[in-house]
């Protein structure tokens, strides 16, 4: 099990774990019953807040924000001389958190997509873990939420007997989301991403030897070049810079830090 602790990429912290001390810490806090916000970040997840100062000051303020995309690990590798072997996949730790959460008896909700894709996901979920409860699903409103609809979305999870929250709503809506609820929702929210439509397979995952080459950007453009095209092409080649710029000592990318209240934006 690898927990070296968090370590600053471009101002936003992220930890270098690995699956094995992530589903662990996931599955402690389940136990205790007790706030825990998760995100996996890739080069996109990371440039938002590197972007936007008020998203970086949410990003870290989450409990555990995991290296999901290999650029990410090779430039904490790079900078920290890590030895990480592996990034922590957000689909991969979805399954990993269900495994474990089927067999502690810990029951899931999961929040976020559409009915369509939750249901399907919740099929096969259970047909590869049988022993996995899935108390409560909600789909996504596509808007922003009133405060009664934000107070009655928490109440619905926390009464529905779930003891971890899986959150599909696309980045960075997702780690906004569970930044606004973490108070609210006194358990372990994983923001997980793509994972709801690769699991529930609406959407195709690239090719293993794209994944490990840090090439899964390019498989997801080629298939949704309008809509994917500016964050991948505008958005690669900045963080390619600015991890240079800050391995080379010419540019401080101090932690990214508000301690004035955020705006809320109450994503649904």
């Amino acid at each position: 099990m690898i927990n070296l602790g968090k370590h600053n990429l471009l101002g936003i912290g992220i930890d270098a774990v690995d699956y094995e001390a992530a589903v662990e810490k996931i599955i402690g806090a389940a136990k205790k019953r007790r706030s825990f916000t998760v995100s996996a970040l890739a080069v996109h997840g990371v440039m938002t807040g590197v972007l936007d100062q008020a998203h970086g000051a949410r990003l870290n303020q989450l409990d555990l924000v995991v290296p999901d995309g290999q650029p990410v690990r090779w430039a904490l590798n790079h900078l920290y001389n890590l030895k990480l072997t592996d990034r922590v996949y957000g689909p991969t730790l979805t399954l990993k958190v269900c495994k474990q959460a089927a067999a502690e008896g810990l029951p899931i909700y999961l929040y976020g997509s559409k009915l369509a894709v939750l249901e399907t996901l919740r099929t096969n979920l259970q047909a590869q873990f049988p022993d996995l409860q899935i108390v409560g699903m909600q789909p996504s409103l596509f808007r922003q939420v009133t405060d009664d609809e934000k107070r009655t979305i928490a109440d619905s999870i926390r009464s529905s007997g779930a003891a971890i929250v899986l959150v599909g709503l696309g980045c960075p809506r997702q780690e906004v989301w569970i930044y606004e609820y973490r108070n609210l929702i006194n358990l372990p929210m994983l923001a997980v991403g793509a994972a709801f439509d690769f699991h529930a397979g609406t959407q195709s995952q690239a090719p293993e030897y794209l994944q490990k080459r840090g090439l899964e950007w390019f498989y997801r453009l080629v298939h949704e070049p309008r809509r994917l095209w500016r964050r991948y092409l505008l958005l690669n080649p900045l963080y390619l810079l600015l991890v240079a710029k800050q391995a080379l000592h010419l540019q401080e990318f101090p932690l990214t830090k508000n301690q004035q209240p955020l705006e809320e934006l109450r994503y649904g």
